[in-house]
């Protein structure tokens, strides 16, 4: 299990920072939703995401019932083709694969891990409530499912700034609980809404692809689209 006293401050704002320029928070989105709402169907309960990938294929579900403006936000950018073509930009063994930045599509580009969705876009709750993402392109932070960054679980990758989640996600290789949003010892903010229920070892031979600098990996690990379903 990996804490906050085994892993160094440094790396640990390297590893899962997007770039506070790129990601300029802003705190007021145009849509809104009451927690207690009932939440029905734009998207069902069991939903889910499989990955194609230059590595193989892995199949993840979206816990679009207890997180859905992240759950929702996610599937909304797979269906639109957003992570098309869209390679791992930071892979760390034992520990994490991050991707979904729109200029990883050049996995060379300096770029790679700064970017995010369209500012202004928008997508459907499970209950028909239209959310609006911001002037930087982010969704509001869905801290209200105790949910921990256990092995083979999709978390919200983010600036580390309040609302500077966007398209970013990363998908944890071992318990992370440092990053865990109601872990008092850690100022990390990182809700889970999903987890890897099939293919595993691409997961892990993604985990374990050889690196460069700034932890991208030698060879391109490429994600060419990704399909969601109901079942």
């Amino acid at each position: 299990i990996i804490n906050a006293t085994q892993v160094s401050c440094a790396i640990m704002m390297s590893i899962l920072s997007l770039g506070a320029t790129a990601f300029r928070p802003i705190a007021i989105h145009t849509a809104a939703r009451n927690l207690g709402a009932t939440r029905t169907s734009v998207l069902q309960m069991s939903t889910y995401a499989t990955f194609k990938t230059t590595k193989g294929d892995f199949k993840a579900e979206l816990f679009v019932d207890k997180l859905p403006i992240t759950a929702s936000n996610f599937a909304d950018l797979a269906n639109t083709g957003f992570y098309d073509g869209l390679s791992f930009h930071r892979v760390i063994n034992n520990f994490m694969c991050q991707f979904g930045c729109p200029h990883s599509k050049d996995p060379k580009s300096p770029r790679a891990g700064t970017g995010g969705p369209e500012p202004g876009t928008s997508f459907k709750l499970p209950d028909g409530t239209e959310v609006t993402r911001n002037g930087g392109g982010n969704i509001p932070d869905e801290l209200i499912e105790p949910l921990s960054n256990e092995p083979f679980t999709l978390s919200m990758a983010n600036t580390g700034q309040p609302n500077s989640g966007g398209s970013q996600i990363f998908i944890n290789t071992v318990h992370n609980a440092f990053l865990d949003y109601f872990n008092p010892q850690t100022p990390s903010k990182h809700p889970v809404f999903g987890k890897v229920v099939e293919g595993m070892d691409v997961v892990k031979a993604i985990e374990g692809t050889p690196t460069g600098p700034g932890d991208k990996p030698k060879e391109p690990v490429v994600v060419e689209t990704i399909v969601i379903t109901e079942e």
